[in-house]
């Protein structure tokens, strides 16, 4: 067994190089089609290149609607295929559980292995949840730069566009889909349900509704969207008050979330056979899993608790 702990070490690390230098960090490729820079074919690419490129497509294929979809990404704001970020989990998994096997034995290995697709996961809905937050904050200038657009003579997609180069992301990002939707034939009232929905924003929701209702009965939009930007204003300021007075109650929910975690990793490390016993009998395991269900349900109630809607 200490033999081979530090070859299988060095192959997880020599592996997860490897990856990195094919997949993570492979060129980007040109614009211009390969078969038009080299009619006779690509002679250049070699055998491991074409396995690179082929296991990438069959992951792309593979990955599909799950936790790591091209969909999931795109809302996280992160612009790879979903086959290079599934690949970064897989060997994430593998180092992890590595460090699990040197710091306490197999069953503290298939624990963090398990664990590493799952912070993935988290990771990628909090930086969801952070964009939106994002596109809520800049909805109010956003619909100021629409207005103005209204009111020089621009019509609705002109002034939408322009937003979308003037404002910042992820806001610029948004809108530019938007236009480039409606470009290539789709409905803009679809379009903007459809941005309103994926970055969960009652607020553009009601944008949406305003222009719809313009096209269908007249009248003046700029006007109604700066009431509309208004109402959206002062519901942020009530929000960042709300901010306010929950923060404590949220410092609380992360401390308490994170104290198990951080007493379990330093007794870990000070005394690795005092918390042996958890993984080295049926009983343990029993108390893990409790343990993790009681976490679930404590960590969904403290939330509930400090998100307020309104």
């Amino acid at each position: 067994m200490p033999t081979i702990v530090p070859i299988a070490g060095f192959a997880l690390c020599f592996g997860a190089l490897l990856v990195a230098l094919l997949v993570v960090f492979k060129p980007r490729r040109t614009a211009v089609p390969v078969g038009r820079r080299r009619p006779f074919g690509d002679t250049s690419k070699t055998a491991l290149g074409s396995l690179t490129d082929s296991t990438v497509a069959v992951l792309d294929r593979t990955v599909g609607g799950g936790p790591y979809s091209r969909s999931k990404l795109e809302d996280a704001g992160l612009r790879m295929p979903p086959s290079n970020f599934l690949i970064m989990v897989i060997a994430a998994a593998a180092v992890a559980g590595l460090v699990g096997l040197l710091l306490g034995g197999p069953g503290l290995a298939v624990v963090l292995a398990i664990v590493a697709p799952l912070v993935a996961w988290a990771y990628l809905a909090l930086l969801a949840d952070r964009r939106r937050v994002k596109f809520d904050e800049q909805l109010g200038d956003n619909l100021l730069l629409i207005s103005g657009g209204l009111r020089a003579g621009h019509s609705v997609m002109s002034s939408i566009d322009a937003a979308a180069q003037e404002a910042e992301t992820p806001s610029s990002e948004e809108f530019a889909r938007i236009v480039n939707e409606v470009r290539i034939g789709r409905n803009l009232e679809a379009s903007l349900a459809d941005t309103a929905a994926r970055m969960k924003s009652d607020d553009f929701a009601w944008i949406g509704q305003a222009i719809q209702i313009n096209r269908e009965v007249g009248g003046d939009l700029a006007e109604v969207l700066d009431h509309v930007g208004e109402t959206i204003r002062e519901r942020g300021q009530i929000k960042a008050q709300v901010k306010a007075l929950s923060a404590e109650g949220r410092m609380s929910a992360i401390i308490l979330l994170a104290l198990p975690f951080g007493i379990g990793l330093m007794l870990m490390v000070a005394n690795p056979k005092y918390l042996a016993v958890l993984t080295t009998n049926v009983v343990g395991w029993l108390m893990l899993g409790a343990g993790a269900i009681m976490m679930v349900i404590g960590s969904l109630w403290l939330r509930k608790i400090v998100q307020i809607k309104f």
